[in-house]
Parts: C-alpha cells; sequence; structure tokens
C-alpha cells in the first residue's frame, strides 16, 4: 500500500488564467501595477497571503497583503464563474479514474488552495481523495505539515508516501517530510528547477505516473 499526495493547481488542473486575473484584479483594486503572468505562475503553490506578499516585494505578510488575500478570496468566484474556470490537465481525468480502482493506492491532495477551493476542484471534476490539506489546514509549502498530516491520518509512513507536483515548493516539502518527490513537466516550473529542488522523478505525462506507480521501487 502506498499513499499518493496530489498537488493541485499546476499538476492535476490548469488554473494559471483564472489565478493570474483574479490576482491582477486585486492589485488593480489596491493602486498596484499587476503582476506578470510569469511572476504569478511563480508562487503558484504557496499559501496566498505569502504569495500575495512576495509579489509585493515584502518579506513578510503584512497588513496589506492580508486586505489584499480578503480581496482575491472575495472576487475569485466571480472570475472563475466569468468563463476561467480550472481546466484539468490533457490525460489527468483518465489517469484519476484509473488509480481510484486500484486497492494498493490511496490518493489525497496537498494544496495551497483554501479548503473551498479544493472542494470546487472535487465538485467540477469528481476528484475523489481520501486524505487532503490545503492552506486552511496547515502552514505554507514547503513547510512538510500537509504531507506529515496526511500520513498520520492515513495511517502511513512517508517513506510509504509519493508527492506528485509542479513546483519547487512541492519538491522540497516532500523531501522535508521523508516522502517520495514526483515533478510533472507540464506545470508552472522548469524542470531543471524540479530536479534542484529535489525531485526523485520527473514525468512527461499523466501516463508516465501510472507506469511509474507499477513500479515496486518507487
Amino acid at each position: 500500500m502506498r499513499l499518493v499526495l496530489f498537488d493541485c493547481d499546476g499538476t492535476l488542473v490548469d488554473s494559471a488564467g483564472v489565478i493570474h486575473a483574479t490576482m491582477a484584479r486585486t492589485f488593480e483594486a489596491f493602486g498596484l501595477t499587476p503582476p506578470a503572468l510569469e511572476d504569478t505562475k511563480s508562487i503558484i503553490g504557496l499559501t496566498l497571503d505569502i504569495a500575495i506578499a512576495r509579489l509585493t516585494g515584502e518579506p513578510h505578510v503584512n497588513d496589506q497583503a492580508l486586505a489584499m488575500t480578503a480581496h482575491y478570496k472575495d472576487i475569485y468566484t466571480d472570475v472563475r464563474a466569468a468563463g476561467m474556470s480550472e481546466q484539468p490537465f490533457p490525460g489527468i481525468a483518465a489517469m484519476m479514474e484509473t488509480l481510484s480502482q486500484r486497492d494498493d493506492l490511496v490518493i489525497g491532495a496537498v494544496t495551497g488552495k483554501s479548503r473551498r477551493g479544493l472542494d470546487m476542484i472535487r465538485t467540477s471534476h469528481g476528484f475523489d481523495f481520501a486524505v487532503s490539506r490545503t492552506a486552511d489546514d496547515c502552514p505554507s509549502k514547503p513547510h512538510p505539515a500537509m504531507v506529515a498530516e496526511c500520513c498520520a491520518e492515513a495511517g502511513f509512513e512517508p517513506s510509504d508516501t509519493l508527492v506528485i507536483g509542479d513546483a519547487i515548493y512541492d519538491m522540497q516539502m516532500a523531501k522535508s517530510a521523508g516522502a517520495k518527490a514526483i515533478g510533472v513537466s507540464w506545470g508552472y516550473a522548469p524542470t531543471s528547477a524540479l530536479l534542484a529542488a529535489g525531485a526523485d522523478h520527473i514525468v512527461q505525462t499523466p501516463d508516465d505516473i501510472l507506469a511509474l506507480l507499477e513500479t515496486a521501487h518507487v
């Protein structure tokens, strides 16, 4: 038995568009120049208040970052409803369906999204997670708490756990927790950065994840 924990944004769903649009509107509402798309992509995976602080050039979350975080959350659903919703990357839906039928795996999620945001993804795309941790539950990635708490709840050792994600924060979190780190090439960070952050494997397609999980030593 193994525990497989997926990041959400940039790994299961392509959410950069809606995140960037919401971030741009938030910055404009506070009289700030919106970040470039690549800058927005670079913070996807972090807890929202920390991400906004970084984009505004602040080393720590301050009152402005907290106010902008609240505004972002207030308008996110409206931006999403206007046609900017997240869609699964090609092959993800079929992969998740295949994984859900395996008795030797427990599937979970570790995400910088809020609990509400993750629930939207679950409802929209039918993803079933036996265990999950969000930004509402744990410190921001790369802190290992999300992985450690999922392991404890599901009854797995970190050594029997795989973390699959597209961000350096996912790789760092996995290694800090003592889990295997699997980087995906279709997300928002270059594979060279994932390898530098400690990725044990890089996969090119969702089918590669299925193949990797057939390997007993992973």
